[in-house]
Formats: structure tokens, sequence, C-alpha cells
């Protein structure tokens, strides 16, 4: 180990006081923040800014740049404090913090370009940071090391816990924790306060290795960092006891702070020494290599024949194996569902970037994210219930503008005897209100494979809906399907209404119009593939030549198909009648061809439907 003279470690303490300092200065213009939170971590955030973190702030996408990720994001003025220090926030923009239009914001976001991921829901920098990790060990092998600063707060979070156990698993020694045990949370103690022992069993049960430090002891601080960095084949996790508050006695341990600037600002800055104005020199990182990506192959998708029976599950994972040997930036995550999502099959030609999260959905998409944020292009599977405990992690990535596909399967009560608890029935109204986001939902294989492979060049959040029984192959393999398109299946100039679907209840709506056609009641039949954005032309038409559009979904009736079709005559467009058909009631246990009956979806449903629509039309 390394002897600290004095002169170092006073050093490393006026840096500490520095950032103290920043931070209640920027709360105080601001008149809001969580200054208290950040004075707690300034001695860990200077020990690491000018000793550890090797880092190229004119570079920030050079491949040996250390990733920093600041999990308890409401501690922001420490980080931006930091980023005063090392010369590249001025004071000026430092004292914008939380202002309009400021870069500066709340909680981080990459809006400032050293920042990866946004933060401030808690418990997910560290899934953030194992993905990144993740990347740097069996993608870029590339030896940055991943930073994370978390709360003692966030502890209680259990995706904390799916990351800690798949770093260990993975052995991930090119990742450090470093927990700020400051005691208090946002109303009062945290559970296990300041119990740091408390803290390391449980990180030694999966298989950390775990560092116990007095937080405000720059010398310890700096041995553990070390200590971190020669231990091999662990993550490590160095669990600091600090004092929230640190440095104003008037505010040091006491509750009822939290989230608030200082009652006296200026006072504060006084006690704490004053402005300080070092300036750190951090520490490059040394030549790495470029990930270049390969030059793309040729693209053979699955070619499917018309009238063929395939399940679009089998065909995104088809496509998605084809896409891997096409594109090498191209990587696949699955929830321990493979053999059901057909993400094995990728798995099985490309292993080398497979990565298998068990089940543990928060995980997956937070290790998603952060292989993003490392240049690669994700796609992450689950069944389509089970992805809604990981909303607020899809949530934070379109914050952060990430760009990750998310595929779904067993979507709606068309999986059958399985029941309820295994039906995905809210999840195109989950992923449609977030922001940026798109939304398909094929219903065939062609169409499948087709919009797999687009979706590799999309941006933001991009979900595909998959249905888990096999349907017919509609149309010929060399269809095009643009994002935001739609296509008319049937049509003709006499069309009485028209019947809008999407997935599986297309294939009802075809034999539902076949049905009506036969007794004098043609009607137009609208594949809606994009239920976002939709292709809002075609409705608009449909609806001014039919006069009533019929909605038919495997979801319930908030949020879905019927909401992105009525979305479309917003703002004094002209409004056609619409009716929704859609799953109102709890399933049972049932056939699939059952369930959509009793959900009056199926075939038969829709065009006694119809008939009483068009009777009524012809009485009036």
């Amino acid at each position: 180990m390394t002897h600290e003279t004095a002169p170092d470690l006073v050093e490393l303490t006026e840096l500490g006081q520095q950032l103290r300092v920043d931070a209640v200065r920027a709360a105080d213009a601001a008149g809001s923040g969580h200054p208290t939170s950040s004075m707690s971590a300034a001695d860990l955030a200077a020990v690491l800014l000018s000793r550890h973190l090797r880092y190229d702030f004119d570079r920030p996408d050079h491949p040996g740049n250390d990733r920093l990720i600041l999990s308890k994001g409401h501690a922001s003025p420490l980080l931006y404090a930091m980023y005063r220090a090392a010369g590249v926030v001025d004071d000026e923009e430092l004292l914008t913090f939380r202002r309009r239009g400021s870069r500066l914001e709340g909680h981080p976001t990459p809006r400032l370009p050293w920042v990866d991921v946004a933060t401030g829901s808690l418990g997910q920098g560290l899934p953030f940071g194992v993905g990144m990790a993740l990347a740097g060990k069996r993608l870029d092998q590339v030896p940055y090391r991943v930073w994370v600063l978390c709360g003692d707060g966030e502890l209680a979070e259990g995706s904390v816990w799916e990351a800690a156990e798949h770093a260990g698993d993975q052995h991930l020694d090119n990742l450090t924790l470093i927990v700020d045990v400051n005691r208090l949370g946002q109303r009062g103690p945290t559970r296990h306060q300041r119990d740091l022992a408390a803290y390391a069993r449980r990180f030694r049960a999966f298989d950390w290795h775990a560092v116990e430090v007095d937080g405000h002891d720059v010398a310890a601080v700096e041995a553990a960092y070390r200590e971190a960095a020669a231990t091999a084949r662990r993550p490590t996790v160095i669990l600091a006891g600090t004092v929230k508050g640190k440095g104003v006695a008037s505010v040091e341990d006491r509750e009822g702070l939290h989230g608030k600037p200082l009652p006296d600002g200026e006072a504060a800055v006084a006690e704490l020494g004053g402005p300080r104005f070092v300036r750190v020199e951090v520490t490059k990182p040394p030549a790495a290599r470029e990930r270049r990506a390969a030059p793309s192959g040729t693209l053979s998708l699955p070619r499917y024949e018309v009238g063929d029976e395939v399940a679009t599950r089998t065909a995104y994972g088809q496509a998605l194996a084809a896409l891997g040997s096409a594109r090498p930036d191209v990587v696949v995550l699955d929830g321990e569902v493979g053999d059901s999502t057909k993400a094995e099959l990728f798995a099985k030609e490309h292993p080398e970037r497979y990565f298998e999260c068990y089940i543990a959905e928060q995980q997956m998409l937070g290790a998603a994210v952060g292989l993003a944020a490392r240049g690669w292009t994700p796609y992450a599977a689950s069944f389509a219930a089970f992805l809604t405990r990981a909303h607020d992690f899809v949530r934070m990535a379109a914050v952060g503008g990430a760009s990750i596909t998310v595929a779904g399967s067993h979507a709606g009560v068309a999986i059958g005897q399985d029941g309820p608890s295994q039906m995905g029935l809210e999840d195109l109204a989950m992923f449609r209100a977030v922001h940026g986001s798109t939304v398909l939902y094929p219903c065939d294989a062609n169409q499948t494979a087709r919009l797999v492979a687009a979706l590799a060049d999309g941006e933001g959040i991009r979900y595909l809906r998959t249905t888990r029984g096999e349907t017919p192959v509609l149309y010929g393999p060399d269809e095009e399907f643009p994002l935001g398109g739609a296509k008319v299946l049937r049509s003709s100039p006499h069309d009485k209404l028209t019947l809008v679907a999407a997935g599986v209840t297309v294939h009802e709506a075809l034999a539902a119009a076949d049905a009506l056609e036969g007794g004098g009641i043609p009607v137009r039949v609208i594949d809606l593939y994009s239920v976002k954005p939709v292709d809002e032309q075609v409705l608009q038409e449909a609806a001014a030549l039919t006069g009533c559009l019929v909605t038919i979904e495997d979801h319930h009736s908030q949020g879905g198909i019927g909401d992105a079709v009525a979305e479309c005559f917003a703002d004094g467009r002209p409004m056609p009648r619409l009716v929704r058909l859609a799953v109102e009631q709890m399933p049972g246990s049932a056939t699939p061809q059952e369930q959509l009956a009793d959900a009056g979806i199926d075939a038969p449903s829709i065009a006694a439907t119809v008939r009483v629509l068009y009777e009524r039309v012809v009485t009036d």
C-alpha cells in the first residue's frame, strides 16, 4: 500500500471541502436540491476524482474511460461540483443548477456528455453499472472500471440485489460499488442505519468483496479504492460510514433536512472555509482499442411461405439469430424464458453476445440500458406480463434517451390455459405511455422478421409484442413494413365499416370479414401492426369512407389499440363512430379459441357485433 504524506491528505481533504461548498452554493442558488446528501459523500468523491477515476473529459466516448454512475441521483450537486473541479463546468454554470434550460438538472441526465444514464429513481445505478461492466469484460474487452456511487437507503430496493447477484455470478471485478452509508433517508433513519457489517454480510453472500471504511477518512478511502482495484474475480463494495450534512454543525446527522437547501447557505459556506477553486487534473485512460463496428454482413432473414402456420415468437428468435450474423453490434438478453421467447435461437448461434439474466426482469432491463450506453444494440425479452415489474426501468431508460428493443411474448388471452397471471394484457398501454416509444404488434412470421430487423436502427424505447400460438402467414417474405405504417387487407368501394386489428386479432377480423361478405356486408380490414406511431392517414381515409371503425384487441380496453385509434381523431378532426372490442373481464383458464370467444374478440363475436351495428344503421 502507498503511504500518503500529510500534504497529500490535506489536499484531498481540501478538495472534499470544496465539493461540499459547491454543493451548498448550487442548492442555495436554486432554492432547492439535496446538499446534505451531497456533503456526506464529498470525501468519497474527492478521492475518486483526484486519484482513481481515469477519464478524458475532452473525449467522453474514449473507449478506455472509466464509467461513473451517480445512482443516488438526488445528490447531483456533488456530481456537478466534481465537474467544476475537473474544469468542464465553470462557476457561472454551476449556479444555474435546476434552472430552466440548464444542463445541470435536478437529477443527472445524458444532456451532459459525461453522464451515461439518467438516474434519480433509486436502485437503478447498480443494474446499469452491471450492464456496463459486462460490456467491458465480455464484449469491449477493455480494462475500464465502472464506479457506482449509491446511497444506503436505496439498498432496500430489490433491483439492487438482482444486480448484486448477477455481478457476483459473473465475477465482475471491474465493478466497484461505493455506498454512502449516511444513516438517514428522506423521512428518517434507514433500515440498518450505520451498521456497516449488516450490509457487508449481505454483499458477501452474493460473492462480493466488501470493505468497511470511515467515509470521511481520506487515507482509509484511498486504501479501500486501491484494494478494490487489486481484487480479482469479485466485484467490490466499499461501505463508507458517513454523516449527512458533514461539515456544518447545525445540519450534521439531523432529520428533516433531506431535499432542502441549507437554512443559511452563506453561513454554511463560511463554516466550511469559504469557496475554493482547486482544479483537478483527472488522469486520462491509457490508449484503448477502438471498438470498430465490423462491416455488417448481408442480412438473410428467414422466409416463410404464405399459408404456413408459424408463431410470431418463433419468427422473432429466428430473425434475431439472422440479424446477429449480419450485425455484430446486436446483443440479446433474456429473463430465463429463452425457450419460450425463442431468444435461445440467438444464443445458439451467438453465445458470446447472449446474456442470461434469469428471473430478474429489472436487472435484464438495467443491463440492456448499460450495454446500450456502451454502444451496443440490445434486444431484451420476457413474457409481456412480467415486463410490468420492470416498467420503471423502461421509464428511466426513456428519460436518459437510451436506445433498446424490448420483446414481450405470450401476450393476451390467446395464450390459453395458463390463465391471467401469465397474460400480458396491459403491455401495449404501458409501452405506449413511454416518451418517444415505438410499439409494434405483428400478426405473422414475415412481418415479425422484417420488424425485428427494422428495430435495430430505431431510436428510443422500441417494443415488439409476439404471440405464443401459431398463426397463418399472410404476407410474402418481400413485403415491406415501415415503422408507423399499416396494411389494408380487405377493401372495396362498398365497405360498410372498418375492422382495425393487430396481432392475433387480425386473423379473427379476416375470418369475420369473410363471413360478413357472404351475408352481404362488406367490411374493410386494417392490420395496425404499428400501434405507436399509428398510420393516421390510413385510419382517417377508412373513417371517411366507412364512417365507423371497430377496434379488436387482445388487450384491456384502456391504453391499447382502441385508444391509439381514437387519438387520431383528436384536435377537431372529423370523428367517426368508434366501437371497441377488447378484454373487459378477468379471464380464467381455457383453450386459446375459447379465451378469444369469452372475451368477445373471436371471428363470430366480431361478425355479430358488425351485424348489430349494420342493422342499426339500416334502421336509422
